[in-house]
């Protein structure tokens, strides 16, 4: 990165990238393949691929806890400390709860990566097409707004995403879940593979598949080229993987977009709000508070993406005022912030399977097991809640250590465990429904050390979400019995909205300006120069993972972006 504090020329781009994670790495990777001198902005540190993952090779014996966070910090971090990923192997990539506040209007665990990667270097890698089922979910039941495209509109962009991303899967052949561009899938287990042919043999529309993921089980030559190699199951990613064997903007779109030498890449850049020019009609540039000297700087560029992540995206367009625009950038109809949904990961269930004493698990699968695609209320409305879920499903052979006893004898049965029987559990993915009154808003009496409001979230489950949680244990209960599996036990969680870490919407796509602030190419109907293609684009939230279609509609925008460019758009 050269000087880019310089006069006003040295700080003019072509394309403006602000925020450098899963979907901003996308939009960097195809600007300056297109040929745009692009700028990215990311608000934290550098990451580089290998050389900063200092925890990736690390044994459970080099850390000084085991992995285990010491009680001070978890209580220092009561938010950051509830996410799953969050141990002493990959605490470096988390926010910590006082260095980035933010005020809960309801509880919400906001879960943030500050870094170059953002959280591409944490996800769980997850990676499912929507369907028309979704797509066309609000337009069915009239909640929420019509999306602007159909799953014709971005399948290309599905495969052009998932060729260079390098997804594992199987083709399934189901209507509700399309399938893709696959390398080979990692296979289920003896009782997982089980419960899928109990299922098949009774239910017409319920599917045990392999989980479709994020890494390379069998690299093609694009993925060699990009400098990754093949996953070796060691299932360390949240650490980052020095193999490239998962997809990360660190180790594949930033990379690729540094090697075109059309990116300049700035870190430690705060984005303060992007410049409208009330003459010209359109948005010029980005102001950016350096995170060290807290020094306000300018850049300029014709076309500006937005890309910080859902609710950060949504802070700064909010706070992206002018005399336009006194409520946020684009906001002429004030649904800004407004109709945030998110995934409802607050049940599961386990049970215990009395056979296949014969087989054993060995080694790790980074799919964690199976799939089952949303089956309910897809080809009708039959039950009393709306939309449906999906859930995962895997199977482990346990371990049982007689810790009784002292002495010689007790360091010999903690060292041979006896294998006990097989474990298995599911967890739901529910589909919440947008809503008005779950948003996010700014707080203009209290600001960070940057000088920027703080984001106000107010945030909540409803009844749908309760009444799809009970069909959930119901039919699950069910399945898992007629399986033959016993001990049956429902758990659901006092987890807080937000811990899903799948945070959508606020700045939605839809086809009228009234009622929403994006067209169908992900641009602010009031602003065509200015794109947002992360989480505060989306319409509804699927029961999917969503990182997929970040990635899709960012690929698409881009395109969109450069051709009206070089129309003089």
């Amino acid at each position: 990165m050269g000087d880019i504090n310089g006069s006003a020329k040295d700080r003019t781009f072509d394309a403006i990238v602000i925020g450098s994670g899963m979907s901003g790495g996308w939009a960097a990777k195809e600007f300056t393949e297109k040929g745009l001198k692009t700028l990215v902005l990311e608000r934290g540190r550098d990451v580089k691929h290998i050389k900063d993952y200092p925890t990736a090779n690390k044994f459970p014996y080099e850390f000084e806890h085991r992995g285990e966070m010491p009680i001070n910090i978890r209580k220092a971090n009561p938010i950051i400390n509830r996410c799953y990923a969050f141990g002493e192997d990959a605490a470096h990539f988390f926010v910590k709860d006082a260095e980035h506040p933010y005020i809960q209007e309801k509880p919400f665990d906001w879960i943030r990566g500050y870094q170059v990667g953002g959280k591409s270097l944490m996800w769980a890698r997850a990676t499912q097409r929507w369907s028309d089922f979704d797509y066309e979910g609000p337009a069915r039941d009239g909640f929420a707004v019509d999306w602007p495209i159909r799953y014709k509109d971005i399948a290309p962009w599905y495969s052009h995403v998932e060729k260079f991303a390098g997804i594992s899967g199987n083709r399934d052949g189901l209507p509700q879940l399309p399938d893709g561009e696959f390398l080979p899938a990692f296979p289920l287990n003896v009782v997982e593979d089980y419960f899928k042919n109990q299922l098949r043999k009774k239910y017409e529309h319920r599917h045990l598949i392999s989980e479709r993921i994020a890494h390379l089980s069998k690299p093609n030559p694009i993925h060699l080229e990009q400098g990754r190699g093949q996953c070796m199951s060691r299932d360390l990613c949240q650490r980052g993987c020095p193999l490239g064997g998962y997809f990360s903007s660190n180790s594949s779109t930033i990379p690729w977009a540094a090697k075109t030498g059309n990116m300049t890449l700035r870190p430690f850049s705060v984005v303060h709000s992007i410049i409208y020019d009330e003459q010209k009609g359109k948005a010029t540039g980005v102001r950016v508070i350096d995170a060290t000297t807290k020094e306000m700087i300018e850049y300029y560029a014709n076309v500006i993406f937005v890309n910080a992540g859902a609710l950060n995206s949504n802070l700064i367009l909010l706070n992206s005022t002018s005399h336009r625009f006194p409520n946020g950038l684009g906001n002429d109809n004030g649904l800004m912030g407004k109709f945030v949904a998110f995934h409802n990961y607050s049940a599961r269930i386990t049970g215990e399977c009395d056979g296949f004493k014969e087989f054993t698990t060995v080694g790790r699968n980074p799919a964690g097991g199976g799939y089952m695609p949303r089956f309910r209320n897809l080809f009708k409305q039959e039950t009393d809640f709306l939309r449906g879920y999906a859930s995962g499903f895997s199977a482990y052979r346990s371990s049982e250590s007689d810790a009784s006893g002292v002495g010689s004898g007790l360091k010999e049965r903690l060292l041979y465990p006896k294998v006990g029987p097989w474990k298995v559990g599911s967890h739901m993915m529910g589909e919440t429904i947008p809503k008005e009154t779950n948003m996010v808003s700014l707080d203009h009496t209290q600001k960070d050390n940057w000088g920027i409001p703080l984001l106000k979230i107010s945030v909540v489950y409803d009844d749908n979400d309760e009444k799809m949680k009970q069909d959930y244990f119901g039919q699950y209960t069910e399945m898992l019995t007629d399986a033959g599996f016993t001990n049956i036990k429902t758990h659901s969680s006092s987890q807080n909205p937000g811990l899903d870490i799948h945070e959508m919407g606020g700045i939605r796509m839809g086809k009228d300006p009234k009622t929403s602030l994006l067209n169908k190419w992900n641009q602010l109907h009031a602003c065509k120069n200015v794109y947002v293609t992360d989480g505060a684009c989306m319409t509804s939230t699927s029961t999917q993972n969503p990182s997929l279609t970040y990635m899709a509609l960012t690929a698409r925008a881009v395109d969109h972006a450069v051709t009206q460019l070089k129309r003089g758009g």
